[in-house]
């Protein structure tokens, strides 16, 4: 689906279903260099059991145009005229690592139109690794192998596969080369400069998700307490952590983050235990 959004074609994957009125919402943002289609497994999921889904690309990702946004704050106020223009309520916001920021900003932004709040590989701040921020700029082949090095378990790495056959890490380098030049370092250098996390934790007042990976290398678990401990406006927290996969987890476990993303956004708006 494509609609027109400040003067410039934005694509919105939905599943394989238009959206219906009355029916929940669930919003997938996806990460640095990445596109919608990081959330393919979850989103056709979600679409095929009554939800409205809305997986956006970012502006200026995928086959959304416009130059890519150069900040968090942008690109959540983007978000939020994307969700105002569809209409879209009862929204279940989802993002992985730099989405997971642009997710945070949207609800501490405007908190009456989330319901809940799922941070995917999140960690506040989420500092970039200088020889990888300038690699997005002089060497996007270096960049890559970085990414890819520090996103995907030994495993992976050597091959295998949830899917038989499919080379996961090659499948994330084509689809990092897809994306026009610039694009990543403009995503990479927004997540490093980034200082309002805390205080847009303190904000949220919906039902939080921390879905974290064991052997995530880019944003590690351990990472994660002073995020899980800055929601202090009302928000209820809880925390997963999967134990066989890294950064890249909707790749490596699409199952298990779809179990963890489905019960979240299935249970009451107001009412998330913290299961940490």
């Amino acid at each position: 689906m494509k609609i027109t959004l400040a003067s410039h074609d934005c694509y919105c994957y939905t599943g394989g279903r238009r959206p219906e009125p009355g029916r929940p919402t669930a919003v997938f943002v996806h990460g640095a260099g990445h596109d919608h289609s990081v959330w393919t497994l979850q989103t056709r999921y979600f679409a095929s059991h009554g939800w409205n889904v809305i997986a956006p690309d970012l502006p200026g990702h995928g086959a959304s145009a416009g130059p890519a946004l150069a900040s968090i704050g942008e690109l959540a106020d983007w978000l939020l005229d994307l969700l105002a223009a569809l209409d879209a309520t009862d929204v279940t916001l989802i993002g992985h690592s730099m989405g997971s920021l642009i997710a945070l900003q949207a609800a501490a932004t405007a908190p009456a139109r989330i319901a809940r709040l799922a941070l995917v590989g999140s960690v506040v701040p989420m500092p970039v690794a200088a020889p990888l921020l300038d690699s997005t700029l002089s060497n996007r082949d270096a960049a890559h192998a970085m990414i890819n090095q520090w996103s995907y378990t030994t495993a992976s790495r050597l091959g295998a596969s949830s899917v038989p056959g499919l080379n996961l890490t090659a499948l994330n380098e084509r689809l990092m080369q897809r994306q026009a030049a610039g694009v990543l370092h403009r995503d990479m250098a927004a997540c490093n400069a980034w200082s309002g996390g805390f205080d847009a934790a303190a904000r949220v007042a919906c039902p939080v998700l921390l879905l974290a990976s064991a052997q995530d290398r880019m944003t590690p678990p351990k990472a994660m307490a002073p995020l899980a401990g800055a929601f202090t406006g009302g928000a209820t927290v809880s925390r997963v952590i999967l134990p066989d996969a890294g950064h890249a987890m909707m790749a490596e476990a699409p199952g298990a983050v779809l179990d963890a993303l489905w019960q979240f956004a299935r249970s009451p708006a107001r009412t998330a235990q913290d299961s940490a």
